[in-house]
């Protein structure tokens, strides 16, 4: 098992920043992928980006070149460093934990993320 445990949160004016972080524990070793998430009323949850063991990372378009996510040397620490944010950022922000053995996909309580405009 692999407990995920979000941080960091809040109400930000747009154009402001808010740096997300997620503390893993548990089985990290089995990880291959983890990611950020985000859930808007009404939508689907969609990938916000992904970051490999060996540090190759994903965006989504709509974040891309305002979002870095990052990791510590292990898996014990993931970030999401949001700059520029706009009103279409908020939503509640879940983090993702990939294991390769089995495909099997562990979520976080996730955050919640305010932009005012």
């Amino acid at each position: 098992q692999v407990q995920l445990v979000e941080s960091g949160g809040g109400l930000v004016q747009a154009g402001g920043s808010l740096r997300l972080s997620c503390a893993a524990s548990g089985s990290i070793v089995d990880i291959a992928v983890m990611g950020w998430h985000r859930q808007v009323p009404g939508k689907q949850r969609e990938l916000v980006a992904d970051i490999t063991s060996s540090g190759v990372t994903y965006y989504t378009s709509s974040v891309r070149g305002r979002f870095t996510i990052s990791k510590d040397n292990g898996w014990n620490r993931v970030y999401l460093q949001m700059d520029s944010l706009k009103p279409d950022d908020t939503g509640v922000y879940y983090c993702s934990a990939f294991r390769g053995g089995d495909s099997f996909t562990f979520m976080g309580q996730g955050t919640r993320v305010t932009v005012s405009s």
